[in-house]
């Protein structure tokens, strides 16, 4: 797939003002409000700092969490952490596209960096059009006129058609920021030149994107076998026929999965040789850890895959050639059901495939392991990631490609 965007090379930035989308939502401790991880800071600051380098003024639109969640904040503590990073002063003003914002984007000077108070504290961000109407926000008709060029480096963000991620880049010169360029890069090299055997391992909660990316790579037959942990592996043991006892069906029931449950059983008819289901799982009961076979298991929650299951997908790991990952095997928060997940990332950090791992807590779960240099791209974006593997355009890219090239 041919990747038809500007990036910050083909932009002349000295002394141009340029507004800059990053995602740098980071995990906030709920008993303190202070951020717990700087990992997202950390990769858009390589942006950042090139910009900076290169005599640009660069105003930074980021979100933290979305309204309802506990997360959802201010991005002072953002500013201040990215300035720690750069080791170079980040302004922050609590305003999007007021006067106070319109007006320290005018005194900015060469090199400066200010950081905009979190967008989605605008309701209409939250909204998800089309660009043209995107474009017409109060967002994009207050900043855009401010700026010379927009620059889109949200890649984990890339999937919502939301205001500041598709409005820019439908009114002027626009480009994609270092993540987003090597994030697309990375996966689209990937399966555009996928090596056999090719082996997914799809598991976490979010099982309807697991579905979708299933249903696409087992239709085109560019997946040789797909190994099912978590809620995902679960709900496959539900559609194979498995009493996977009452907790565990009242808990897929209570998400409003059980449409899955038959999605499972129609996958499972028609690639069953494909779909590779747990032998064995782990239950939380009196909170220990108990392994049980599939044939057998009580009325207890499954928390992780089972001894029997690792060994067996350990040797799927092994022999593959290309590697696709996201989600956890389990509840791997708690130590004594984290083995699945650990042993699964070591088994993959240890094989000779390319392999890439979806955002968000698999990522995390590689990161505070170690392994990350054992794994080819650890992607900054499960959604955008896993949406990407199911066919799926994203809109914060299809903008670039279909709109700014004709403006630079």
């Amino acid at each position: 797939m041919s990747l038809d965007f500007y990036t910050i090379d083909d932009l002349d930035l000295d002394n141009k003002t340029v507004l800059v989308r990053v995602d740098i939502n980071s995990p906030v401790d709920p008993s303190t409000g202070l951020l717990l991880d700087d990992t997202r800071i950390r990769l858009h600051a390589e942006t950042i700092k090139e910009l900076s380098n290169k005599g640009a003024k660069t105003v930074i639109l980021a979100h933290q969490s979305r309204p309802g969640k506990k997360d959802f904040t201010t991005l002072k503590q953002h500013a201040e952490s990215l300035s720690k990073i750069l080791n170079k002063n980040v302004d922050y003003v609590d305003d999007i596209f007021g006067i106070n914002a319109r007006n320290s984007i005018k005194k900015m000077e060469k090199t400066d960096i200010l950081l905009l108070e979190n967008v989605r504290f605008y309701s209409e961000e939250i909204i998800a059009r089309e660009p043209k109407h995107q474009s017409k926000t109060h967002l994009i008709e207050k900043l855009a006129p401010l700026a010379d060029y927009f620059i889109n480096d949200a890649f984990a963000a890339a999937h919502r058609s939301q205001a500041s991620m598709v409005g820019f880049a439908y009114v002027m010169p626009s480009a994609a920021g270092r993540i987003m360029e090597k994030e697309l890069k990375a996966i689209y090299n990937a399966m555009d030149n996928v090596q056999r055997p090719c082996i997914y391992i799809l598991g976490g909660v979010k099982v309807d994107d697991s579905i979708m990316v299933m249903e696409n790579v087992l239709e085109k037959g560019s997946a040789d076998f797909i190994l099912t942990t978590g809620l995902v592996a679960n709900i496959f043991l539900w559609g194979s026929g498995i009493n996977i006892g009452k907790y565990n069906k009242n808990f897929i029931k209570n998400k409003d999965y059980c449409e899955f449950v038959k999605k499972s059983k129609k996958l499972l008819k028609k690639y069953g040789d494909k779909i590779i289901i747990p032998k064995d799982i782990a239950v939380c009961k009196e909170n220990k850890r108990i392994e049980f076979s599939v044939d057998n298991i009580p009325n207890n929650p499954i928390y992780d895959i089972g001894t029997d299951t690792i060994k067996e997908y350990a040797g799927y790991v092994m022999q593959a050639k290309t590697l696709f990952a996201n989600g956890p095997a389990g509840v791997f928060e708690k130590e004594e059901f984290n083995i699945g997940t650990d042993d699964i990332l070591n088994a993959i950090a240890s094989s000779n495939a390319f392999s890439i791992i979806g955002g968000g807590h698999l990522a995390a779960a590689a990161n505070q392991m170690g392994i990350s240099k054992g794994v080819s791209h650890i992607s900054s974006g499960g959604g955008a990631s896993i949406n990407l593997l199911a066919g799926e355009n994203l809109p914060g890219v299809q903008i670039l490609t279909e709109y700014t090239t004709k403006k630079i």
